[in-house]
């Protein structure tokens, strides 16, 4: 039980030994005064939680920013690799079993397709150098 656990129990007692002492006719008041501090404790939790998604929706954005490859571990590079050979297998089998030769070319085109997407993707400058951008005033820089 943390702090606000705590205080909020304490509270709760207070509600009920008023309640005792008051008697019946201030139930009402003393509910409705617990219920706000309740609320209030909820509606404190909801704002810390959507400050924290906030937050981490703008690191994303920031990271998202820098160049891919910066992010990309060698790991992910490695395992979509794996994943492209052992995918390889079928869809090679299938493609020759529907179309021969024609069919084991179209499965490798599509193979090596995906691959070069995903290295373009994770090293930007891995075809063609550096990419161009505009400058703002019309001109292109490297």
């Amino acid at each position: 039980m943390d702090a606000r656990d705590a205080e909020l129990k304490k509270e709760l007692n207070a509600t009920l030994q008023a309640r005792r002492e008051l008697g019946e006719e201030y139930e009402s008041a003393l509910v409705d005064s617990f219920l706000e501090k309740v609320d209030q404790r909820i509606d404190g939790a909801v704002e810390r939680r959507v400050r924290r998604q906030f937050a981490e929706q703008q690191m994303v954005a920031a990271r998202d920013g820098r160049s891919p490859g910066a992010t990309d571990s060698w790991g992910e590079r490695f395992g979509f690799g794996i994943v492209s050979l052992v995918l390889a297998v079928p869809l090679s089998a299938i493609g020759v079993g529907a179309a021969d030769l024609p069919g084991l070319l179209v499965s490798w085109a599509g193979i090596v397709g995906v691959n070069v997407v995903q290295a373009a993707r994770t090293q930007p400058g891995l075809f063609g150098g550096l990419r161009r951008r505009p400058t703002g005033d019309g001109d292109w820089k490297a």
